[in-house]
């Protein structure tokens, strides 16, 4: 998925593991299918998941990021109405993988996808429940500190000039960057509150038609409270959007600015993810088509 990705083998895992944390030695490690994009994913044991970042970087800077995604994962952990993992540890470099890693409590459920029905009221109100109960949650004085989704709109005009050349011949750019010209002209209006940053499909855990955890806690902060909103395009049909806006109380701006902001990470899906990770690109082709029939 990435020019710079890196691998990480069972085989590696398993010695990282046995050698670096000796009681998890006899645990079962198994790699986990995802369609994630940042991280390998390995279970250990019944109660355990590895994450093994798949983008080289520097070893510091790699463990500075996954020491601020684990204190913001503790920050969450056990005030929403679903569980969110819980950060165990974070291994160090060894033979066969170059950067630190982190351990986390496994969760049960099933990833959503492109083909999770998004017809459920149900799910509608456990995404509005989870939504709003971060919204509750104290910023504690701190504000969006990101370059990132959850600040100004204008300021990915570049990445979305990059993005609409890269799709000429997957969509209809022209309608496109006409609702982007819209989209990037709306105000913001209120503080930040605290948001889980990345509800994409991938990352929410359903059983059946029920939402019953989510993951990637540590993106977890301030910032536009309209962004956790994405997930009702991601995978919400017209109806359940409807209901989810209502639960949460959304007024015209901040459902349009939740719309913009599902607009803006599909437009760089769809393009990059088409042959290496095709339920992303799905997901991205499927919010745009549920964005553009409430466009028009």
């Amino acid at each position: 998925m990435h020019a710079d990705q890196l691998t990480v083998s069972v085989d590696v895992v398993r010695r990282l593991v046995g050698d670096q944390f000796p009681r998890w030695r006899r645990l079962d490690v198994e790699a986990v299918s995802s369609t994630g994009t940042v991280n390998a994913l390995f279970r250990i044991g019944d109660r355990l998941a590895a994450r093994f970042p798949l983008v080289s970087a520097g070893v510091d800077q790699t463990r500075a990021v996954l020491e601020r995604e684990a204190e913001a994962a503790r920050e969450l952990c056990g005030r929403t109405p679903v569980p969110t993992p819980r950060p165990v540890a974070i291994g160090s470099p060894g033979e066969g993988y170059p950067l630190p890693w982190a351990v986390q409590t496994w969760l049960p459920g099933t990833a959503a996808t492109p083909d999770t029905p998004g017809t459920s009221l149900r799910l509608a109100r456990d995404l509005a429940g989870f939504i709003a109960a971060l919204r509750e949650m104290d910023t504690r004085g701190r504000r969006f500190a990101g370059t990132g989704r959850g600040g100004s709109l204008p300021d990915h005009d570049d990445w979305m000039e990059v993005c609409f050349r890269s799709s000429e011949h997957l969509l209809d750019v022209r309608r496109l960057r006409g609702l982007w010209r819209e989209m990037r002209a709306l105000p913001r209006i209120g503080a930040d509150a605290m948001t889980h940053g990345d509800l994409i499909p991938a990352n929410l855990l359903v059983d059946g038609d029920r939402l019953v955890g989510v993951l990637d806690a540590g993106g977890f902060g301030p910032a536009d409270p309209a962004l956790d909103l994405v997930v009702a395009w991601h995978l919400l049909e017209a109806e359940p959007r409807r209901e989810m806006r209502m639960m949460l109380g959304c007024d015209d701006l901040e459902w349009a600015r939740g719309m913009a902001w599902a607009f803006q990470q599909s437009m760089g899906a769809v393009w990059y993810y088409q042959r290496t990770n095709r339920p992303m690109s799905r997901m991205g082709e499927q919010t745009l088509r549920r964005i553009v029939s409430d466009s028009y």
